[in-house]
């Protein structure tokens, strides 16, 4: 069954310490799915995309990519960007891009295929559309225009998974609008599977064809406590339907999907038992204990 799946976690569980922040997560997701993740501020949002970047090892449970258990480290097959640009000031915005192909290369291969990934990094730039900016360095552009570079950095090594950690939260609100359009777009145009963790409803159900719902508020399992000391499971996976305007986000249908999500996510009184989590998209499994199967009986 994994082997149908690009990314497949199985009872992942995460500690720090004495501390569980992940309890038996259960996620199968095949090619070319854009996954927006949210759930409450401290939920293990970003300790999740650190698993699958290979940053961080689970615990325990099962993780697999192309049906390997080998994701020990990070890969150039999983891109990563970040809320913040990791950007070299001292670089143009063109030398930025080529380096995540050049730096692994032996300084000759370097200095014999740098007119093609020069080459390839216009390419990429023309695609997140600065490539009259190619010359200008880091400090010399706004920073919309910056998290574009670090998502053409990202591209250029062609990731199977691109991983977008709150990309666009120190964005203001029209230059968040605009960067949300151009990567539904980039995500079209490519075939990516992205993986996005954001705590914005809005974005997550606007951006996604699919969206998961983390959370530590929940009744059963394996935890001793119910309540905030759990570690957060996934309690709420739906499809999305592709919105083909900002318009959509205006519509009622857009704002009760955000208040229910809201409910079920990020509501301490609203306390699902783990045998009624609102797992509606087709992929969605759980690895239930006997205690928890017992309640199904």
């Amino acid at each position: 069954m994994s082997d149908a799946y690009l990314l497949y976690l199985e009872d992942i569980q995460k500690t720090y310490g004495d501390k569980l922040v992940l309890a038996d997560i259960d996620l199968a997701v095949k090619q070319g799915e854009f996954c927006t993740v949210v759930g409450p501020s401290g939920c293990g949002k970003s300790t999740l995309l650190r698993l699958i970047l290979g940053q961080e090892q689970p615990t325990s449970g099962k993780l697999l990519i192309n049906g390997r258990a080998d994701v020990l480290h990070p890969s150039p097959e999983r891109g990563i960007v970040y809320q913040r640009y990791s950007l070299f000031p001292h670089l143009k915005i063109i030398d930025n891009i080529m380096i995540g192909l050049i730096l692994p290369l032996p300084f000759w291969k370097g200095i014999f295929k740098k007119k093609i990934i020069r080459k390839e990094a216009l390419h990429y730039l023309e695609q997140v559309q600065l490539a009259e900016h190619a010359h200008k360095y880091p400090h010399q552009l706004s920073g919309g225009m910056r998290q574009r570079v670090a998502i053409a950095q990202a591209l250029i090594k062609k990731p199977q998974i691109l991983l977008m950690d709150e990309p666009f939260g120190a964005l203001d609100p029209g230059t968040r609008e605009s960067m949300q359009m151009l990567i539904i777009e980039l995500w079209e145009r490519h075939n990516m599977t992205i993986f996005f963790v954001t705590h914005d409803l809005e974005e997550a159900v606007f951006l996604g064809s699919r969206i998961i719902v983390m959370s530590q508020y929940y009744l059963g399992g394996s935890e001793k406590t119910d309540g905030q000391a759990k570690g957060a499971r996934i309690v709420s996976d739906h499809s999305l339907e592709k919105a083909s305007s900002t318009h959509y986000k205006e519509s009622d249908e857009f704002g009760k999907f955000i208040q229910q999500i809201r409910k079920e996510g990020m509501d301490p009184a609203y306390l699902q038992h783990v045998t009624q989590f609102n797992l509606q998209h087709r992929d969605s499994f759980q690895t239930l204990t006997s205690e928890e199967r017992a309640v199904l009986q």
